[in-house]
């Protein structure tokens, strides 16, 4: 059986809670904490007072969109049940060098052990969000931007949520949720784009979403006389959908279905927004997930009196 879509879309992305479950969030920071400790923090338990207590604050180091909150104060919370954790700042919020996002006080060596797990999590997804914010703003509002299933194994829904935080939206989770007929597909089929969107429309019935990949004008126009919901633009120049968009509309025009057009293939920041006046109507974009930069957060421990 196929697994079920997690709610993490755009239309569903409150919290990481609600798409793990408590106990699911719980167990996965759990399962972190324990790849980190192993048998135990040999530094922590020979060179810090058994007892102590501190209050450690969370400081941006740079300009960034945050994402992972949940995980990072679950991270204190495993380590230390009675810790004290204080979240100034929520998820999708932007923070500049020097903000004050969070403020810890529990025991010390347990802030400690979780400390470097509590920054992974939230720097990682925060990269994430972070990226995908300026995609988001060069996009302009002319275009969507999307993430795809270039994700790191296992971290694909933490990953998502962090592009939702970023204003940006999910593609397909996985290969259980959308039919997308990529250029291997046809390939291997054997047959040209628009005989195989039609069969592959014919076995999967209507309600199931197709995106079919197009690799010039006459695979994108056979893409949408063959019934697909979503005509993949892969690897074209900006000169090149441009010219190619109008007529793509024309055609989907008296189908009695639907279009959208989708830009793909090493759309660099640099070049989202000239990608994005070309008239499609989202671009999916690998790098959200596959090459962000964590975002550079620090985590300032205080000996308490």
């Amino acid at each position: 059986m196929a697994p079920s879509r997690p709610s993490t879309t755009e239309d569903d992305s409150s919290s990481l809670t609600e798409a793990l479950g408590p106990d699911g969030l719980r167990s996965l920071v759990a399962e972190a904490i324990e790849e980190d400790l192993g048998d135990g923090d040999l530094t922590s338990s020979t060179a810090v007072p058994l007892g102590a207590k501190v209050t450690a604050r969370l400081v941006a180091k740079a300009s960034g969109t945050l994402a992972g909150l949940e995980l990072f104060r679950e991270a204190f919370l495993v380590c230390d049940g009675s810790a004290t954790i204080e979240l100034l700042a929520t998820d999708g919020d932007a923070v500049e060098p020097g903000q004050e996002v969070a403020r810890v006080t529990g025991d010390a060596r347990a802030i400690l052990v979780a400390e470097r797990t509590a920054l992974n999590f939230l720097q990682q997804l925060s990269g994430v969000a972070t990226l995908t914010a300026a995609y988001v703003q060069r996009a302009g509002g002319r275009a969507r931007i999307l993430d795809t299933r270039k994700t790191t194994p296992l971290l694909r829904l933490l990953q998502k949520y962090a592009v939702i935080c970023g204003g940006g939206e999910n593609h397909r989770f996985g290969l259980f949720d959308e039919a997308m007929i990529k250029d291997n597909h046809t390939d291997l089929a054997g047959v040209g784009l628009e005989e195989l969107t039609r069969s592959v429309r014919g076995q999967l019935g209507e309600g199931i979403r197709i995106t079919s990949e197009a690799r010039d004008a006459e695979e994108a126009q056979g893409a949408v006389r063959g019934g697909a919901d979503v005509v993949l633009l892969d690897n074209m120049s900006p000169k090149e959908m441009a010219a190619l968009v109008p007529g793509l509309r024309a055609l989907a025009a008296g189908r009695g279905r639907p279009i959208e057009l989708e830009a793909s293939g090493c759309v660099g920041l640099e070049g989202v927004e000239a990608v994005s006046r070309t008239g499609v109507d989202r671009i999916s974009v690998g790098a959200l997930t596959h090459s962000a930069p964590a975002l550079d957060l620090s985590l300032l421990v205080e000996v308490q009196a």
